[in-house]
Formats: C-alpha cells, structure tokens, sequence
C-alpha cells in the first residue's frame, strides 16, 4: 500500500488557492468564442474645442446623442481627456446606482439627491 498523503496535501494547496475545493490547473484552457462574457470596449473620438468647459459641454451631448441612436452604449462609462493625455480622463455622467439597479444620468459630479428616471422616481444618496 502506498502513502500518497504529500500528493493529497499538494492537491489540497491547489484548491485552497482556487478556493473551489476543486482538482485540476489553475489555468483552464481556451473557452469556446460564444461562452466568453462581454467585455466593455472604449471608442476615442475626437474633437475641437476652445477650452475643458465647452469640450465638457460638447462630449456629453454627443454621447448623448449617440446614445440615442445606440441604446446599447454604456453612457455612465463615458469619459473626456485630452487627445494627448487618455490618462487624465474624466467622467462625464454620476452614473451611481440605486436601491433597485436604476443608474443616474445626471453629470458626474452634480450637486444634490439623485432620481430614477421619470417623473417621480425614487430618490436616494444624500438628500437635503
């Protein structure tokens, strides 16, 4: 009879570090192309304007617009930079998320209480 109580403890660590309880590779193999999750994607598009105030302005209704056209955007995602420095992207929409999943469309950084849309949405964050 063989003691194989190193290769059990070995197997044990592996799954410990997975966290599943499973055996096997820490690295699977490549999925199939339908069963991967989406991933979210940036498009940069870029544009003039005569300082931050009016590009912020001019961003947002062209994401706005675009969003329009595509419902499937992720608006809350948008973002401005300058065309020389991506790093230095900013928000354009609040985008926080209520009670019951519904996200707000306001500018990021608005003052006040956020709603839902429509008239009489439910309110939520920090009210006065």
């Amino acid at each position: 009879m063989r003691d194989d109580s190193a290769a059990r403890r070995h197997r044990e660590a592996w799954a410990g570090l997975r966290g599943d309880g499973r055996d096997g590779p820490l690295i699977g193999g490549p999925r199939r192309a339908g069963a991967r999750p989406p991933r979210y994607f940036t498009v940069h598009l870029g544009f003039a304007a005569t300082d931050p105030a009016v590009a912020r302005e001019q961003a947002v209704a062209y994401a706005e617009a675009l969003g329009l056209l595509r419902p499937e955007l992720a608006l809350g995602a948008a973002a401005l930079s300058p065309a020389d420095a991506w790093h230095r992207a900013e928000r354009l929409f609040c985008d926080a998320v209520g009670p019951d999943g519904e996200r707000c469309a306001g500018g990021a950084g608005h003052p006040g209480f956020h709603h839902a849309p429509g008239p009489g949405g439910l309110g939520w964050g920090d009210g006065d």
